[in-house]
């Protein structure tokens, strides 16, 4: 059994990772840390995981932290890079579910999170999980970086055109839609219900910051720089993203499905829908999916990629789990072979 520590449970992202560690067979859940709930049982904030532990948030402790197998951090970003150097140390790895690893250039980092880095050496040597394009390199890291949601759905669904070489790389678009779970659980007038429902909007349209983390996947799958126009938008429902992704090809003979499900044909957490299918957020809701469809519309130049993936799951938590099964040889499957709600 593998002892596994969370520290920052009390967020949505939180109580997501919470509920799939103790469904898992080969994890026992040892430390859930809060500063703000300490004392206070898990089940009693989140009664959705009464009987399934009755476990206690403690305060942060390193030495504790330290002692299991693997350490995730669901943490607002800025707080791993103070606590990781000295986890490490003591032999723990660690899946940071915030964005402290994600970006390779420290000083774009900086810029777009506005704090300084704490620890540059680990941020050199972390490995960006996304398993569909680092597996190998998850299973021996000792720190990976759990990609954002948003940057899960698009680089997944561009990834095999620009595998390929198939399209015009410097005008990409990714308009992107979020449930409002994905602001987090923290008290804002905007995910107020009188704010958010019956309305549709974008947001950060100047920059948002899992812009520079799509870039950067992108442009190492294609070996250059790639140019990309991010526009998220919230959406009135609680949990799923939607990717609607354009681009020009750079020919126009090329079966694209076959293209897709001859790349994603033996990821177990990747379906791509037969053809003309539309995707549907509630086909992935609570699962760690990413469902995708591509369309040439009326045979034309124009390339368009849907992908729709559940931010809290395949966005970040389940993710998070994948790659822990990952990076202790086991099954990829184990413990994420749940099915999706529906209605």
């Amino acid at each position: 059994m593998l002892s596994a520590g969370v520290v920052g449970g009390t967020g949505y992202t939180g109580v997501e990772l919470l509920r799939l560690l103790v469904m898992h067979p080969e994890v026992e859940l040892t430390c859930v840390t809060s500063r703000s709930e300490a004392g206070n049982k898990v089940a009693d904030m989140f009664p959705n995981l009464r009987e399934h532990t009755d476990i206690e948030f403690t305060e942060p402790d390193e030495k504790s932290l330290g002692n299991c197998d693997i350490v995730f951090f669901a943490t607002p970003n800025g707080t791993a890079m103070t606590m990781v150097p000295a986890l490490l140390e003591q032999g723990a790895r660690i899946i940071d579910l915030a964005a402290d690893f994600r970006l390779k250039d420290e000083a774009e980092w900086e810029q777009w999170y506005g704090i300084k880095h704490a620890c540059s050496d680990v941020l050199a040597d972390a490995v960006y999980g996304l398993p569909e394009l680092n597996r190998d390199a998850v299973k021996g890291a000792k720190v990976v970086a759990n990609p954002g949601c948003y940057p899960t759905a698009v680089t997944l669904g561009f990834l095999p055109l620009i595998e390929h070489d198939l399209i015009e790389d410097q005008h990409l678009v990714a308009d992107a839609k979020s449930g409002v779970s994905g602001a987090g659980r923290g008290a804002s007038v905007a995910t107020l219900l009188c704010e958010a429902s019956e309305s549709f909007k974008p947001y950060a349209v100047d920059g948002h910051r899992h812009l520079p983390e799509i870039r950067q996947t992108l442009s190492s799958a294609a070996g250059h720089d790639v140019g990309l126009t991010f526009v998220p938008h919230l959406l009135p429902m609680i949990r799923g993203i939607e990717a609607s992704l354009y681009a020009v090809l750079k020919a126009g003979d090329v079966d694209l499905h076959a293209l897709f499900c001859a790349r994603y044909e033996s990821e177990p957490f990747v379906d791509v829908l037969p053809a003309g299918t539309m995707p549907e957020t509630r086909t992935v809701r609570g699962v760690n999916m990413c469902r995708l469809s591509v369309f040439q519309p009326q045979g034309g130049d124009t390339v368009v990629v849907s992908s729709v993936i559940d931010n809290l799951v395949k966005g970040a938590a389940g993710q998070a789990v994948q790659n822990m099964n990952i990076m202790f040889g086991l099954a990829e499957e184990t413990g994420l072979s749940n099915v999706a709600l529906l209605p």
